[in-house]
């Protein structure tokens, strides 16, 4: 699957999609205070959003994904005013209000999330406690409890980007603001614990960057963020390969704490 980095930046609300399913979800976000709005779409149609229910906690700057066409979406931690643990869920196909799925390992927001898509099983990675986080944990999307320690990044940073070429099960956190902008790439097997493993370089060091793939194809990009000036960097990997990321492109607009995804 590939989810869309929204979910992890500053004032910006959580994506997560139904996969072939064809709805898209908008969770949370920031309006000059925290909101806990729940809106959707019907992807392959045009039109305004609709009212779905609401979070069970108002709160910004949150993680989102989903277990695809399996049909539950989940947000988890962001910031109220204070960093949040709280993980509430969704299905996707149907409306109404977000239910407590369970806690978070860290209190954080800023951070990023991605699953494994049908497989079921979701990564939160990263985030800011107050100081910059390198935590990963992970809870089985279609269970309701608390995350589990799933390891620990290689760089401790917030404003992440992260995706993953879904059922094949590799994750990826990208970029990030660890004191500095940064530059690194590190990588998971999702079905798997264990610490992060260095993947690579991004083109350019930059946080507040959205990242998304094409699922299996195993392509994913990062675009956009800051890197002391907004960039209109647009970067590619092999998600089952390792190595430095190669320059794809430009955006049109150079710009941060944007959002990305895909039709895979």
């Amino acid at each position: 699957m590939a989810f869309s980095t929204l979910r992890s930046l500053m004032g910006a609300s959580s994506g997560g999609g139904g996969g072939g399913d064809d709805r898209g979800v908008f969770g949370g976000g920031h309006t000059g205070s925290n909101s806990n709005v729940i809106d959707y779409i019907t992807i392959s149609s045009t039109g305004n959003a609709t009212d779905f229910g609401d979070l069970t906690e108002t709160r910004h700057a949150l993680g989102a994904t989903s277990n695809g066409t399996t049909d539950r979406g989940v947000f988890g931690g962001g910031t109220t005013g204070s960093n949040s643990n709280v993980i509430g869920y969704i299905t996707i196909s149907s409306t109404g209000d977000a239910t407590d799925f369970g806690d978070l390992t860290v209190a954080r927001g800023y951070l990023g999330a991605t699953s494994n898509g049908t497989t079921d099983r979701g990564v939160f990675g990263g985030g800011t406690t107050g100081s910059n986080s390198n935590v990963i944990d992970y809870i089985t999307i279609s269970s309701t409890g608390d995350a589990t320690d799933f390891g620990d990044l290689t760089d401790a940073r917030h404003g992440l980007a992260s995706t993953s070429n879904g059922t094949t099960d590799r994750g990826v956190f990208g970029g990030g603001n660890d004191g500095s902008n940064s530059n690194v790439i590190d990588y998971i097997t999702i079905s798997s614990t264990g610490d992060a493993t260095d993947f690579g370089n991004l083109t350019v060091a930059r946080h507040g960057l959205a990242a998304t793939s094409n699922g299996t194809t195993d392509r994913g990009v990062f675009g956009g963020g800051h890197d002391g000036s907004y960039a209109n960097v647009i970067d590619y990997i092999t998600i089952s390969s390792t190595g430095d990321a190669t320059d794809f492109g430009d955006l049109t607009v150079a710009r941060g704490y944007l959002g990305a995804t895909s039709n895979a």
